[in-house]
């Protein structure tokens, strides 16, 4: 994808959603990292419905080894590989106490430190918590940048990296939110839907996934 066709594609997505904001709820950095965390193999809904209570109680690194292991089970026991995960954020919560004075750093490899932070949960919360210009690339983003054509790569750290080389500014913070939204609920893994796709002239992806019958659309 050329230069000039770079831009236009986000732009777009820009005009469509001026303001993109992570579907995942949270109240400050440390219940964002602890959002993100879960959120690994599960969905956005899944992860709201059972951490609106916890983060009702808990917002705090300090607050989650006061309620245990145990305890935060019981609140994320509706999701996979919830024994794991929270075993992971109770240790987790541990270091930052320990060793951050219960703040969350905002550095990358301190983040990719902690229990249960990849690169990926490191930089959607550089992204999402502190304005860093970051682009976490998860299999929505993967599959957009590798069917579209704007960021080629066979693995996900060189999608990442070809997406940070590519995108232009002013939409290189929200571009992360823009990819996997538009992934999530355009450009979806088993039938894109082309036919109502912004950015589907700009797109490489053959051939184009007609519209169902019965719509305007296929009416038309």
């Amino acid at each position: 994808m050329k230069r000039d066709e770079i831009f236009e594609f986000y732009r777009r997505l820009a005009e469509a959603n001026p303001s993109p904001e992570t579907e995942l709820e949270y109240t400050n950095p440390y219940t964002l990292l602890v959002a993100v965390a879960l959120s690994a193999q599960a969905t956005d809904v899944g992860v709201n419905k059972a951490t609106r209570r916890l983060f009702a109680e808990v917002d705090n690194p300090q607050a989650m080894l006061d309620l245990g292991e145990e305890g935060l089970k019981e609140h994320i026991k509706t999701i996979g590989l919830f024994n794991t995960k929270a075993k992971n954020v109770i240790a987790a919560a541990r270091i930052l106490v320990d060793k951050y004075g219960g703040e969350v750093p905002r550095d990358r490899l301190a983040l990719e430190e902690l229990p249960g932070v990849g690169r990926k949960t490191a930089n959607v919360v550089l992204n999402t918590a502190f304005g860093e210009e970051t682009f976490a690339v998860d299999t929505h983003i993967f599959r957009v940048g590798n069917r579209t054509g704007l960021a080629k790569g066979k693995t996900v750290l060189a999608v990442e990296l070809k997406l940070e080389k590519v995108t232009p500014q002013p939409f290189r913070r929200g571009a992360h939110h823009w990819l996997i939204l538009h992934g999530r609920y355009i450009c979806k893994a088993r039938r894109p839907e082309c036919w109502r796709c912004p950015v589907a002239d700009l797109c490489v992806f053959k051939p184009k996934t007609p519209p169902p019958a019965g719509t305007a659309k296929a009416a038309a």
